[in-house]
């Protein structure tokens, strides 16, 4: 047993080195791994035992980050510096080889030097420069969402194709800081059977083999391998290789690869690397080197029928955990750009059939290809200069401006073409973008002055519906908004009429006093310090233990740096926000809302709490103006549970992770379920614009912001003293929902939840015209809660229609899908978690296509 835990020991021990000198992002950030690197290069360490029976694969590459500590016009030149070097190698060798990833690098070339692409094709061709990647960029993999991720594969695969008549076969995604768990399927249904990845490294996950199969929430597997050391290196490559012969004694394969190359800010592979490759080859005890590509490798080892490799059943964590909630804005951005861009694609493609709406198909792409560029991982991650994050404001404005105007004009108009008759009334036309009819609150400011003999509001039949006047966005005029309840039809819309009268309304059951807001289902009260109590009136039980005591916002004292390196859970806390200042803002037949002011240090935060008549969802507008450095803001909800489950959306999917305290990523909603007494019970937190989640215990907490230092990486020590560009200073907004449940989640529809919380039916004022369409219309819908329409758009190559569906619970299921707009119905199963994609051409025909929108 002491042997058999030494050996342990020392497996453990070369994992945490091995990890160590992956861990670093740069030269600068390497540093300490190179000094100690440099001690093994004054001395001549001997091959260890049986190298000579390893292979390696030695692949020539040039991480290249199109924005790190550089701006984005500085990566171009970056791309075609390392090209042309990489041209230059393999000029001087008949052997070399080289790989790079990344449409957008090749897009830029394609634009900027058409001969230098002439001359990279020529190589492609040959076999020696490998396209790896498959992606519009080397992107983030936890944050973005699973449309997102979609993207990247599709414009990226088709730009390859479109360039060099090929696609990139592996998957290539090194420096990304996790992947999630719903990736495998992705990847195939893009073309991809491998993947390659070097964090998190030993040191924070392990892993039974460096080459394994990712199986994924569906079951899909990939083939997946993780790189030993660095995706980088300048030097002379055999100390290091030998490190790497020494810790692969544990692993199942006999071949592995070896990265060599000046990276981060290109520049490909070296001379020197080069020639120490060749003097290793005749060294006695040495591996077998020979020059290659990652697809050569697993052919490689696709062809070793022997080899059996281990299943790894996981999303693959955790490696700087601070990227999840670090830059604000850009979280934001990424979050509202791609609901926009998704809901404008489902207007239009609806539109264009039963309206007659242009479809922009070269504007959205654009808007598409912006998105997944800022999706590159230093950049979604935060970890890129300030002078970038400007930038990036402006690339989410763009795909926000080029949705929004595609989408409104659409509506716009499909309202032309729909009567609105009176000239003493005024007109909406309301959108549903989602594929079930959605019940909610509807908000849009009229000029309504004293003059006007009360208000009715009322569908297109006639009904009445429930509605109050509240304050407007403006102060001059007579304009004020109306709150109108309403339900509008499955991916259709619904004319709403607004004319003097009697409202025909009765008197509901929301309202506010003092510190209290409650409506037939909650009563909520707010405590001196601004933390919330939920009292549910159906089962007579708090929902939080301890009774006032949610969303609690917690200081935690965060001294890490930008990446938060080396942590795993953000628990010192130091203090909290306090001091509250309770105000009621709304009180009416339809809702009423209470704004809650507290303070900490030099910050305020607004969160302004609101109850709709006959809704189970609690809603909160926050605004928070932060003004402090190192520390983090959390807020808590301590949910009054046994046996604490928590949920975390991930991209296309959920996992399931332990309620330990670690930073982990989510996407729109985490849960966290139990029991209470005999029955289930929990709460559902949904956001606009945030990532990083926790749950220790029964406290499941949401990271709203850190205050670290732009771009700064351990071992650098801020010198306290001088001045720094601090992270997230100033107000920012966002939106979030509660949602308290009996039951699981999935009997409660959350997937619908947060579908409808981050896109609402968009609404568009009417003139006075004659139209031929009807007041209201369902035009596509899906019979099954669990399965969710993603996207519908035009197809990329063609004129044909793309409709995407996506199973949400994690179960085996039927549904159809009733596509009222072009007359067609089609019905599927789906496995859990299963991504559906449906190609419609114009006779009306379905095919189920891949992720590239191809015949499988």
């Amino acid at each position: 047993m002491k042997k058999s835990k030494t050996k342990q020991d020392k497996l453990l021990s070369r994992r945490m080195f091995i990890g160590r000198a992956a861990a670093g992002t740069t030269l600068l950030a390497m540093a300490p791994v190179y000094n100690l690197l440099a001690k093994d290069f004054t001395e001549v360490i001997p091959w260890p035992a049986n190298s000579d029976a390893y292979k390696f694969h030695m692949i020539g590459h040039a991480h290249i980050d199109p924005v790190w500590l550089w701006p984005w016009t500085e990566g171009v030149s970056i791309v075609h510096s390392t090209f042309q070097a990489a041209l230059d190698r393999m000029n001087e060798r008949d052997d070399f080889c080289f790989i790079s990833s990344s449409a957008q690098f090749y897009h830029w070339v394609a634009q900027n030097d058409p001969e230098m692409m002439k001359k990279i094709k020529k190589r492609v061709d040959e076999g020696r420069w490998n396209i790896v990647g498959g992606w519009w960029v080397e992107p983030d993999v936890n944050i973005p969402g699973g449309e997102a991720m979609v993207r990247q594969g599709l414009y990226g695969q088709l730009t390859f194709q479109h360039l060099f008549g090929r696609r990139a076969k592996v998957a290539f995604n090194p420096d990304s800081f996790g992947h999630t768990g719903t990736l495998p399927q992705i990847l195939k249904k893009q073309g991809m059977d491998h993947y390659i990845f070097m964090r998190p490294g030993p040191h924070e996950k392990m892993l039974p083999a460096d080459l394994f199969w990712w199986e994924g929430a569906d079951g899909t597997k990939v083939l997946t391998y993780r790189i030993q050391q660095s995706y980088n290196d300048t030097r002379m490559t055999g100390e290091r290789i030998k490190k790497v012969v020494e810790y692969a004694t544990e692993q199942p394969m006999k071949s592995l690869m070896y990265y060599y190359g000046a990276g981060d800010h290109g520049g490909g592979a070296t001379k020197e690397n080069i020639k120490s490759i060749e003097e290793l080859k005749v060294e006695k005890g040495a591996p077998q080197m020979v020059y290659s590509t990652p697809e050569r490798y697993f052919d490689e080892i696709n062809n070793d029928k022997i080899l059996d490799l281990p299943i790894v059943k996981d999303d693959l964590q955790h490696h700087a955990p601070g990227c999840y909630s670090v830059e604000s804005a850009i979280k934001k951005g990424n979050r509202q750009s791609e609901a926009a861009l998704i809901t404008a694609e489902k207007v239009v493609t609806i539109g264009s059939h039963g309206w007659g709406a242009h479809y922009p198909k070269e504007e959205l792409t654009t808007a598409w290809q912006r998105v997944l560029f800022l999706q590159f991982h230093d950049s979604m991650a935060g970890t890129s200069l300030v002078e970038h994050s400007e930038t990036a404001k402006e690339g989410y404005g763009f795909a926000l401006d080029t949705a929004n105007q595609a989408a409104y004009l659409a509506i716009q108009k499909l309202e032309w073409q729909i009567a609105s008759e009176d000239p003493e009334s005024e007109y909406l036309v309301v959108f549903n973008p989602h594929a079930w009819e959605v019940k909610g609150n509807i908000e849009y400011d009229f000029n309504w002055n004293e003059q006007h003999n009360g208000s009715r509001v009322e569908d297109e039949n006639g009904n009445p519906l429930q509605h109050q006047w509240t304050a407007g966005s403006t102060e001059t005029g007579s304009r004020k908004k109306l709150i109108i309840k309403a339900s509008v039809p499955a991916m259709g819309y619904r004319q709403i009429r607004l004319h003097d009268g009697d409202s025909g309304m009765k008197k509901t059951g929301v309202k506010a006093e003092e510190n209290r807001i409650e409506n037939e289902f909650y009563r909520l009260s707010f405590s001196s310090n601004g933390t919330l109590s939920i009292f549910d009136k159906e089962t007579g039980k708090e929902i939080f233990e301890g009774g006032q005591a949610g969303c609690k916002a917690v200081i935690i004292d965060d001294p890490s740096d930008t990446w938060s390196h080396g942590v795993e859970t953000f628990d010192k806390e130091i203090g909290h926000f306090s001091r509250a200042d309770i105000k009621i803002l709304e009180n009416g037949l339809v809702r009423a809302t209470t704004r809650v002011t507290t303070s900490y240090g030099n910050s305020t935060l607004s969160i302004d709490w609101s109850l709709s008549a006959g809704s189970r969802k609690i809603e909160a507008k926050v605004t928070l103006d932060w003004h402090e450095r190192l520390k983090m803001l959390k807020f808590s909800f301590p949910v009054d549970v046994e046996s604490p489950v928590p949920t975390y959306e991930t991209s296309y999917g959920h996992i399931i992770r332990e309620a330990n305290g670690d930073e982990d990523p989510g996407q729109r909603w985490i849960d966290l379920a139990g029991h209470k007494g005999e029955q289930t019970c929990g709460l559902t937190v949904f956001n606009d614009a945030k990532y990083g989640y926790s749950v220790h215990g029964n406290d499941m907490r949401v990271s709203v912001v850190r205050s670290a230092v732009y771009a700064h990486h351990r071992p650098r020590v801020l010198d306290m003293n001088t001045e720094h560009s601090w992270m997230d200073q100033g107000i920012q907004t966002f939106k979030m929902m509660l949602l308290p449940h009996s039951g699981t989640w999935k009997e409660n529809q959350v997937a619908r939840t947060a579908e409808e919380f981050m896109a609402p039916a968009l609404s568009i004022y009417q003139g006075i015209h004659d139209g031929s369409l009807p007041k209201s219309a369902s035009l596509l819908s899906v019979d099954n809660p669990d399965v969710i329409v993603t996207a519908v758009k035009k197809s990329e190559n063609g004129e044909d229609t793309i409709i995407r569906l996506v199973e949400t619970s994690g179960s085996t299921v039927s549904a159809t899908l009733d596509m009222k707009f072009i007359n067609r119905k089609w019905t599927g199963n789906f496995g859990p978690f299963e991504i559906k994609t449906l190609r419609i051409n114009k006779k009306g025909t379905i095919k189920e296509v891949n992720l590239l929108e191809e015949e499988v």
